[in-house]
């Protein structure tokens, strides 16, 4: 049985984990958003920890920078983050987190050709609703939002949930071959 202290390591580490890869950070020129780490260890650590936890280790990794920590892309904090035009892009990991870690709880992580699909979805949620939040905050008009804030990060979403669709396999594979080694 889990402890709350395990519990709350998982998810600390969660929020860890999505800030270390958020300084993995590109810009994107023309747009505010920059490509970042943050949406593979979102779908990974989702993915580990499931829909509960991999939400709550989101919604901490969240508060820690908005409450000054500097975790957001490019050391970036503060609660202007959140309502500005990238907050959306931040918001949505909430629900992507949500949906891969019941996707994965389902056992859909285990192959590639089921967990590249939810992945991709994950980043889709994202860049979703992160989209239409810069379009209101930025005040920019469909097109103009979709070829800034969606558009650009298509490829490295598809990368993104490739990787995470191997690496999750993988440590499938390895820990099931681990259960059977006797």
């Amino acid at each position: 049985m889990r402890t709350r202290a395990h519990e709350a390591v998982l998810v600390l580490g969660a929020a860890l984990c999505t800030a270390v890869l958020a300084q993995v950070a590109i810009t994107v020129p023309g747009s505010p958003v920059p490509i970042t780490g943050q949406t593979l260890a979102v779908i990974l650590t989702a993915a580990a920890l499931g829909p509960r936890r991999g939400t709550a280790g989101q919604l901490v990794y969240l508060l820690l920078g908005a409450v000054g920590l500097p975790f957001y892309a490019k050391g970036a904090s503060g609660w202007g983050q959140l309502v500005g035009p990238t907050g959306g892009y931040l918001v949505a990991f909430l629900p992507a987190a949500w949906l891969v870690g019941l996707a994965a709880r389902h056992g859909l992580d285990r192959r590639p050709w089921t967990a590249v699909p939810v992945f991709l979805g994950g980043q889709l949620v994202i860049l979703g609703i992160g989209m239409a939040w810069l379009r209101v905050a930025a005040a920019l008009d469909a097109a103009t939002a979709f070829h800034k804030g969606f558009l650009p990060f298509v490829p490295g979403g598809l990368l993104k949930a490739f990787i995470a669709g191997l690496i999750t396999f993988l440590a499938w594979r390895l820990t099931r071959a681990r259960a059977l080694a006797p």
